[in-house]
């Protein structure tokens, strides 16, 4: 399993995106569609995109009763996706049906990743919010161990965290991890934050960036030192 940088094309129409996705003329760098792309343009993004040779995370984190996350994953299962995700907080039961839900007829499905806790959850907001008072650290472990259980690929995590979750679920276990930014720029809203270079060391498979790369003066440029960070 190669190493590889998500751009998070978090834009609000498909023609935002298309201005953004056509600088690229070389490579296609893996693209994550969120729930405001999705649900501003529906899954007719999701083919243009994948038509245009780029490798796509659906990310939109289902968290339903496991009956309605298995059939919802069904319809998924029909777009061409690389990658897809939930809410790993849903027990492992919806977990298992998601995975049932995603298998196509022929066997084949997207990677499926769960969501541990959001890079923007912090320790305080944890307890305070959620009433989670375990450390985040064994909170995103255990929920890692239940993903595993129930037959997933992987999970979203802090790249604080990818680390950990491969000496608890195994190497093969893939870690995504957003929350990555250069030294030299602003964190924004996230809390638990590393560079490329250091998700690289500490053993992310994938780390998807957004604002560093679609706000840069030079979204190509930023991108390719990325990957020369984090992959090359």
């Amino acid at each position: 399993m190669g190493k590889d940088v998500i751009i998070a094309c978090d834009f609000d129409s498909a023609e935002k995106t298309f201005a953004f996705l056509d600088k690229f003329t070389g490579r296609k760098p893996f693209v994550k569609i969120g729930m405001e792309l999705y649900y501003a343009e529906g899954p007719s993004i999701v083919r243009e995109i994948k038509k245009r040779g780029h490798k796509i995370f659906l990310d939109l984190k289902l968290h339903d009763i496991p009956n309605t996350v298995k059939k919802s994953m069904a319809v998924l299962s029909r777009l061409d996706v690389d990658m897809t995700n939930l809410h790993a907080a849903g027990t492992v039961r919806m977990m298992e049906a998601a995975i049932e839900g995603l298998t196509r007829p022929d066997g084949t499905r997207p990677m499926l990743i769960a969501v541990t806790q959001l890079t923007s959850t912090d320790q305080e907001s944890m307890e305070k919010d959620l009433l989670i008072e375990k450390p985040i650290a064994d909170v995103v472990m255990h929920y890692a161990h239940n993903a595993k259980v129930a037959g997933l690929d992987g999970v979203v995590c802090s790249p604080l965290e990818a680390g950990k979750v491969h000496e608890t679920c195994g190497n093969g276990f893939v870690t995504v991890t957003p929350g990555v930014r250069f030294a030299d720029g602003d964190i924004g809203d996230q809390k638990r934050v590393m560079t490329p270079a250091e998700a690289k060391k500490i053993g992310s498979d994938y780390i998807v960036v957004g604002r560093p790369i679609t706000a840069a003066e030079d979204p190509v440029a930023a991108y390719e030192r990325c990957v020369n960070e984090f992959v090359d």
